[in-house]
This record gives structure tokens, sequence and C-alpha cells, in this order.
């Protein structure tokens, strides 16, 4: 049925509003987890010891005050209205924000870095208009631009972030189920529950990371309802409560019962901050999931749902302890104590899957992070499994899956109680916010163009609120609040150190690398006999040849008749087009049958494995051949550190009507028009009774091909064909004689041990071990 131009567009958007309603109703199982079990602990950290409850109830009134005006402030109008506009082509989170400050002001930390980086379609997406507009802005951009002292203390800045968002990773599993478990204290004696409640805490605990390796996928069909049944449940029972016990409960919303509250509790109130501030953990999870949603779906599902939600479910307990204070100040205070007694045991069991829903999302952030600093060079090479093809962003990471585990489960079993666990808690969320702040004002001036008041304002209003809850949890240090302060601490040191040391690493190369007017010098056969199939040396540099080629050729009196010099590289970008993935040049004169290959992935991109990278990569090749011949001048594409040219060609499925490999004999009769290359069978071949498969070039109709270059793709065909070997290189770094005590210590004992006991690049632990080959040197740095 044909529809008319009216009807097909209001089909289109029918559709479009559903995707987006979708969306909301995912994110809520992935996003809002964490957020949403806030209600079970925040009233017993805050009522713990600073404060307790009287008669007058002007005590529980001004929590319930300073709970609303928290999330209303930080969640509602900071994260959805402003922070989620500052995304990276769609990323959100720390290091999207540097990200984003990495292109705009150029002070990108990464060292093989080059100027055709910026000519990406992701990299150029956001700076077109050029550069700030105001005098500050330009000036800001200039002097960031200048001086590697501010440019380092934006990296530390990120880095804390992210290390406090890792320690968040940590403490958030803990502190959910231990509250969720510890409905059950309700039923038994006071002193009897705690010998429960951790117990049965460490088994949920060990259960949940126990399941990370089957992917968020299998288990996440029961993500959003489970969560979608705990916000309706907690908005019922807070509705109840406010109608049964205390209707006018809504007055406490005023601004003005924070103060009545902060004059009558002068300085155990402050304290108390500390508590209350936990209604906002999980808010940083809007912004750093923003990858795997819209900002459209977040704002309608936190705005028309998970707000209310809350809202609803702090008011009722408040209007329950405004009726209630004759109980005890032990966990008299808790959720399940508002919760109607038939009720507790179905709520204690939605609160249990709820509080495993929202750390199943914290530890699945914490791998996207992990695998972010990892791209990027700021943390040692794990093993990153991708546990769903069709979902983006689903990983799972073994070593720091079972680190977080002890982690927790040390947590949970030293501390067992909420309070300390809330401390710590409280202090990793406000650090992560106050990171997030300081960028934004920075992201507001350099990428917005916005004018520096208003960036000035953002600054002062948000982080003087942020200040305030920071220096309540900061107070709490002997209670709590030093864990994440350690966790960070040994986080920021591994990155730092990693960091300082791949740096260190790469200036070696780059002082040692082997120049062309060498290679020329060893003659027509690099003085060396070349035998059949194609050589990958991975190196980090983008230009020159390095000190890795010139040692094996001195050890070793072969080579492989075609060499590439394989750069797999990260951009500040999320993601890189796979039109644009791959720069090819050739290193030295035609006859030496050397390339250099550079692969360009963005820090949320998904390496491929080595068969469908190894097509791309010598079908990459190939079409640089052919569009070299068929390109009259060579002076267009961009050009390395040597002057050598380098052309983009991307992927062999982003050029149709480019060269193709084939490796099925059957593909001959279907080429339609097409020039098939494939070289003459040798004589070993012949000999073989085993018929292997033959490798071909399906070449698109062109002009003719010159003899040289159709030599060229016969050749590397035949290469192709004859196997493909890895050649990597392992470094052993030492400081040089003289060193500082310091660096020696950085580069001897903590780098090296962080390399030993981590992967090596990507091709290392996916190439097959038969066709990998280590070269070791020792580099003096």
């Amino acid at each position: 049925m044909d529809l008319e131009p009216g009807n097909y567009q209001n089909t289109v958007k029918r559709e479009s509003w559903r995707t987006v309603l979708t969306l909301a109703y995912q994110s809520l199982g992935v996003v809002y987890g964490d957020l949403s079990t806030s209600p079970l602990y925040v009233y017993k950290s805050t009522f713990a010891e600073d404060i307790h409850h009287s008669e007058t109830n002007e005590e529980i009134f001004g929590v319930l005050s300073f709970v609303f005006w928290t999330i209303t402030v930080i969640p509602l109008l900071k994260y959805v209205f402003i922070v989620l506009r500052a995304d990276d082509n769609g990323e959100g989170g720390t290091f999207a924000l540097y990200s984003l400050l990495c292109r705009h002001a150029r002070v990108n930390s990464l060292p093989n870095r080059q100027l055709a980086d910026e000519e990406l379609t992701e990299y150029k997406k956001d700076l077109i208009g050029s550069g700030p507009k105001s005098g500050f802005g330009a000036g800001l951009k200039s002097t960031l631009e200048k001086h590697e002292v501010l440019q380092r203390i934006l990296l530390v800045l990120a880095l804390i972030g992210t290390c406090m968002v890792i320690g968040d990773g940590v403490l958030t599993p803990a502190i959910s189920v231990f509250s969720a478990v510890s409905g059950v204290e309700l039923s038994m004696s006071k002193e009897h529950h705690k010998y429960v409640v951790v117990p049965v805490a460490c088994i949920v605990l060990i259960f949940l990371f126990a399941i990370q390796h089957y992917g968020t996928h299998r288990v996440g069909f029961m993500f959003a309802p489970v969560v979608l049944i705990w916000l309706l449940c907690i908005s019922s029972i807070g509705l109840y409560n406010i109608v049964h016990w205390n209707p006018h409960v809504y007055r406490a919303l005023s601004p003005y019962y924070m103060f009545k509250f902060l004059k009558k509790t002068q300085r155990g109130g402050w304290m108390s901050l500390g508590g209350i501030l936990l209604c906002i953990t999980g808010s940083e999870a809007m912004f750093a999931d923003l990858g795997h949603f819209s900002q459209l779906s977040i704002k309608i599902a936190f705005t028309f749902l998970v707000y209310p939600s809350l809202i609803l479910a702090y008011m009722g307990q408040a209007a329950y302890l405004s009726r209630h204070h004759d109980l005890e100040n032990d966990y008299s205070v808790g959720f399940y104590v508002s919760v109607p007694e038939r009720l507790r045991w179905p709520v204690l069991v939605i609160a249990i899957l709820a509080a495993v829903v929202g750390s199943q999302a914290i530890i699945t952030g914490t791998f996207s992070i992990i695998k972010q600093c990892s791209a990027l060079g700021f943390f040692p090479k794990v093993k990153i499994v991708h546990t769903s093809s069709k979902i983006h962003g689903q990983i799972y990471i073994p070593e720091i899956n079972w680190i977080l585990m002890l982690l927790c489960l040390a947590v949970t079993i030293g501390f067992r109680d909420t309070r300390r666990m809330g401390n710590a808690s409280g202090l990793a969320v406000i650090t992560v916010m106050i990171v997030t702040t300081c960028l934004m004002s920075l992201v507001i001036v350099l990428c917005w163009h916005k004018s520096v008041l208003f960036a000035f304002a953002f600054v002062v209003f948000f982080g003087t609120i942020e200040a305030l809850y920071f220096s309540a949890s900061l107070i709490k240090f002997f209670e709590g609040a030093w864990v994440p302060i350690a966790l960070a601490f040994v986080f920021v040191l591994v990155m730092s150190v990693w960091h300082y040391g791949t740096l260190k690493r790469y200036e070696f190369d780059v002082q040692n690398k082997v120049s062309v007017d060498w290679l020329i010098g060893l003659g027509l056969s690099l003085g060396i006999a070349r035998v059949r199939g194609i050589g990958l040396i991975h190196t980090e540099l983008v230009s020159g040849v390095p000190a890795i080629f010139s040692h094996f050729v001195t050890n070793l009196p072969a080579f492989h008749q075609v060499l590439v010099f394989l750069c797999v590289k990260s951009v500040p970008v999320p993601r890189v087009r796979p039109e644009e993935r791959f720069l090819v040049g050739r290193i030295g004169p035609r006859h030496f049958r050397m390339y250099r290959c550079i692969v360009r992935y963005g820090y949320r991109d998904v390496h491929k494995d080595d068969i469908e990278f190894e097509r791309d990569l010598v079908c990459s090749i190939a079409e640089f051949v052919r569009s070299e011949a068929m390109t009259e001048t060579k002076t267009d594409g961009v050009y390395d550190g040597d002057g050598d040219r380098m052309a983009v060609v991307g992927t062999s499925s982003t050029h149709p009507q480019g060269v193709h490999m084939s490796e099925d004999d059957d593909d001959a009769g279907t080429s339609e028009m097409r020039e098939i290359l494939s070289p003459p069978p040798s004589e070993t071949t012949k000999k073989k009774k085993k018929k292997k498969k033959k490798v071909r070039f399906v070449v698109p109709d062109s002009p003719k091909m010159e003899m040289e270059t159709r030599q060229e793709l016969e050749e590397l065909t035949e290469a192709r064909e004859a196997g493909v070997a890895y050649i990597m290189g392992n470094a052993y770094m030492k400081a040089k004689q003289g060193s500082g005590l310091v660096k020696r210590i950085a580069i001897n004992v903590a780098y090296e041990f962080l390399r030993k006991n981590s992967r090596g690049p990507t091709l290392a632990h996916t190439a097959p071990h038969t066709s990998t080959l280590e070269v070791g040197m020792i580099y003096r740095v």
C-alpha cells in the first residue's frame, strides 16, 4: 500500500518516537539501577550517629528538603539539561570530556599522533567554526597548548575522575547488595542479624561477579523490568506512607527547612551531608552510558519516571519516620521499616534483584572505562572479551572482574555496616562530579564557545554545592572515606607509571629509528634473502623504520618477500569510520615491496580478529598499489614524518568498486567483466596432493594496467597465499646509568612488573602462535 507524503512523515515520526521510548525503557536497567536503589541506605546513613530524629521532625524534614533539592539540582539540572549535551560524537564520561578538550585545544597526550588524524570525519565533526570566539577563550586555548604543565594538570584531573569511577565500581556493589540483604534484620534479633547479613551479601556478590563472563546481553532481558518494578514499588509504598502517615510532608520540600536543619544541628548536620549525598549515587552513569542510548531517551526516562519515583520514595520514608519516634536508632530509620509488614519479603526479593542490576551496570561501566584507558595508553593491556556481537560496548575483562570481586568482598567483610560503606561511596561519587564540573567549564569555553561568565557561573553554582558535600565526606576520612582515596591512588599510580613508560619507550623508538637511506644502501635484496610470504612488523612508529628491523636483519639472513610495517594506534575519538581506518604508504623504492600501514581505532572501536584483519590489510595495500598506478600525480594524500606519501584507503567493505580478495576457486565465473589477478601455480604447489585455496584479487575494470603494477599485485597475492608472519618486538626497558632513584623505580621495577603481567598488543594475542616471532631488545631510557 502506497503512502501519501503526509502519512509517510507521520509513520516516520511514530517509528522514531517508538525507538526513543524503547531506548528509554532499556536505559532503566543499565543507567538507573544504581540511582534507583539509593533509597535503601540514604536515611540510614544520614541518621547513623551525627544527628537523631526528634519529635519536632525538624531533622527529618530538613534531610528530606536536602534530598529533594540535591536530586533536583545535580542529576536533573546539571546532568539532564547541561552535561548530557557535552557528548563526544555520542559518547559520554570523563574521557569523553577529556577527548573533546584534546581536540579543541590540541593537548593530546598520545605519543604517535599525526596531523592526518585531524582529518578524520569524527575528529572534525565538532570543530567546524574554528576556535573560540571570545578573547578569553582564545587566550585560554593558546595557554593550554603552550604550557605542558597545564596539560599534565588536565590529564591528572581526568585520571583522578576516572580512577574514582573505578573505585565506585568496587563500593557500589558492596553497599547496594549489603543494604538490600539487610532487610532480613527485621525478622531476627539484633545480635544475630549481623551473622547472617554479611555471609548472604558475600554469596550474592560472588554470584554477581561469577556470571559476568556470560555478558550483560544474556541476562539483560530482566534488567529493565526489574528496575521498572522496583521504581513502581518504592513510589507506591512512598505514596501510601504519605497518605497514611503524614499528608503534609510536602511542606518539607521548601528550602527553608534546609536552613532550619543546619541551624539546629550545626556541625552534626554538616557532617550528615555525607549520607544525604548518597541519594545521587549513579547520576554520573547518565552521562557515562550515553553511548549506549540517546540524550532524549535518557532525559525522558529520568524526568518522567525515575525522578518522581525517587521523590515519592523519600517523601514516604520521611512521612513514616515523622510519626514514629519511639524506635531504636540502630536500623529503625532504614528503608524496610517503612514498608508495610505484609510486603516486606516480596520487597526484599525485588530489592536484591534491583541491587544486582545496579551493581551489574557499574561493573560493566568499569570494564568500558578500563578499555578506554588501555586504548589511549593509560592502562596496561588486558584481555577484552566481547560478549555480544550485536550490542556495542558489552565487554568482559577477566582480570579486572576478579580484582573487583576481591575488593568488594574485602569492603563488605571489613566494614559490615552501611555507614562506613556510605562514607566511602559518597566521597568517590562527589569527587567524580567535581572533576566533571571542572572539565565542563573548559568545554563550555573551548568547545561550545560560550561566554566565560557562563562557565564561571556554572563552576560557582555547582562547584559550591559539590564542595560542601565533598568537605562533609572528607571529614569522614578515618570512618571509611579513606577507601576510595586509597583505591584511586593505586590506580592513578598504575596509570601514571604505564603512561610514563609508554612515552619513554616511544621516544627511544623515535631516536633510534632507521633511516630510509640506510635501507637503500642495502641494495635490491636489502642485503638478505627474501622468502615467500608477508611479514607484518608491529611497531608504534608512524614514520621511519623501527630499530627492531635492523636488529632482525643483523641476526637473521632472510626476510619475507613483502614487508609491512604495521602500526595499530588509537586516536582521541570514540570511533573511526571504516573508510578512514587504514593509512597506507610505501617505504623505499617500489621494488623493495615494503609498505607502511597505520590502522586507526577510536577508544570505543572493536578490534577485528586476525583473519578478517589480514584480509582488510592486504586488500588495503592492493588498493593502494592500484590507485597509485591510476593517479597521474602523486603529490596528493598525507605524508608521514619522513616525507613519504600515504593514502587513506579504508577497509575492503568500504570501497565496493575497489580491489577485493577471493579465496574460493569458484568465484572466477562471477567476476562480471572484472580482471582476476592470480599468480601462476608454482612447481611445489603442483606436486602437493592436498588442494589449497588460491588467493586472488578481483580488480575493477580500469584502463590498461602497467606491467610493473600487475607484477606487484601478483607478488602480493602470492605472498598472501604463502601466509602471514607476525614479527613482534619484546622490549625490556632499563633506566640509563645515572638516572634518579624515582626514575629507576618507575622504569626498572614498576613499569617492568606491569609489562610482564600485562598482555602485549592486540595482534600479539590474536595472531596464531605458529606464525608469531618475537624479537627481544633492551631499551635504555
